[in-house]
């Protein structure tokens, strides 16, 4: 289980429990499925985890490659990232932002990138503390700069009130990031401490990403439309659960 997915039994327990709340099983009525909702729910964490094909995945699960679109068609909005509430007024947090570049087939989704292949920029805030992930925004082109993106993702609504540390590329966002060198001024002593310990809490969201990517869905992404999005999504709510449980 946890070679394959990334998740305890446990763990995978919980996201069944999620999936199912959300209605996994469907209305009813209609032909059934060939799979368990449990096996379906699998087979989705499977795939994010490997990045196996339609047709190297529907042999281990004895279905068809048509079957397994459909699963993960059904499936993918529904392992999406739990709601994470905002902290109560008097409660201090300190939150981190952050954009990773993940490569995509879907040319209407990424763009050509600084990393010489077509990426779609995604901006990913974590809890400092705890190290989950509070929210995700739908990708935007890899050609477009992190404060641009952050500006258009709508995550500023969901961080008013809480201190959210940035690096030297939201500057001029309402974000904390680092102090700056002025042509004719170096910084001051106070300032490289400063710079020191923002790089060394920053960091933490770098480590998140390297987590995040052991799904190699968000080293090569095939799907197309939103299905980064939905893989995203899902992707950090397993991540919370690997973490938190």
């Amino acid at each position: 289980m946890e070679t394959f997915t990334g998740l305890r039994m446990r763990q995978f327990e919980e996201l069944l429990r999620v999936v199912r709340e959300r209605g996994g099983n469907g209305p009813g009525g209609g032909r059934p499925w060939c799979l368990p909702l449990a096996d379906r729910v699998l087979l989705v964490a499977v795939y994010y985890r490997t990045n196996l094909t339609m047709r190297q995945l529907a042999p281990l699960f004895g279905v068809s490659p048509a079957t397994v679109c459909r699963v993960i068609q059904r499936l993918r909005p529904l392992l999406a990232i739990e709601p994470v509430s905002r902290p109560a007024d008097g409660v201090e947090r300190l939150w981190i932002v952050d954009g990773t570049l993940i490569p995509v087939r879907d040319r209407k989704v990424g763009a050509s990138s600084r990393n010489y292949r077509f990426s779609a920029n995604v901006q990913v805030i974590i809890d400092a503390d705890t190290k989950l992930v509070v929210a995700a925004a739908r990708p935007a082109p890899g050609n477009k700069a992190d404060a641009q993106v952050w500006r258009n993702s709508g995550l500023a609504q969901h961080c008013e009130g809480v201190t959210v540390l940035g690096d030297g590329a939201y500057i001029n966002t309402g974000l904390v990031v680092p102090h700056r060198k002025r042509p004719g001024r170096d910084l001051l002593a106070g300032e490289e401490e400063d710079n020191a310990e923002h790089h060394r809490v920053r960091a933490r969201v770098e480590h998140a990403f390297a987590r995040m990517k052991h799904y190699k869905i968000l080293r090569d992404c095939r799907q197309r439309s939103s299905g980064l999005h939905h893989a995203v999504q899902a992707v950090v709510h397993m991540h919370n659960l690997a973490l938190a449980t």
